[in-house]
């Protein structure tokens, strides 16, 4: 496994399915924190990661806390528009996290202070941000590429 990457309450099941299809795709591991605002098994969610379901490397986690639980320990990247750095700007290793928040509304304060925040660029800033999915593709791919693309096929 390359990559964590992890999706802070997901509310729009096309968006799992891309950032699925990513991770498959770069042997990336999904994490998803619940509460979502569909079901895994929507077919929305499906479609959108094609048939590539039985070849993800999945957890679920039922809520926030218990994913600190168990991988808290562990360097955490926030993707977020309110980060002073770059997404190219920091040292990313192999197994890191990145995490992304709700489509809506991001993740709360303390979820936003408790890690390290990094940002894509945008030139032009009179919309809010990049769709999740293509944020989450752009920051798997920096990363791995610091990495020299390990475990790529």
């Amino acid at each position: 496994m390359n990559l964590n990457i992890v999706l802070y309450q997901p509310e729009i099941p096309q968006n799992t399915g891309n950032i699925a299809r990513t991770c498959v795709l770069t042997n990336s591991k999904l994490h998803l924190i619940k509460p979502m605002g569909f079901k895994i098994d929507d077919k929305q969610v499906k479609r959108a990661g094609l048939d590539y379901w039985n070849q993800l490397d999945l957890e679920i986690h039922e809520s926030y806390e218990d994913f600190m639980k168990k991988y808290g320990h562990n360097k955490i990247y926030l993707s977020t528009t309110h980060a002073e750095s770059f997404h190219d700007e920091v040292e990313y290793k192999e197994g890191d996290f990145i995490m992304f928040g709700r489509e809506s509304s991001g993740v709360p304060e303390d979820v936003h202070s408790a890690h390290i925040g990094i940002r894509v660029p945008m030139i032009n800033t009179t919309t809010r941000s990049l769709n999740i999915s293509n944020t989450a593709a752009i920051v798997a791919y920096e990363a791995l590429r610091q990495m020299g693309f390990p475990k790529m096929k």
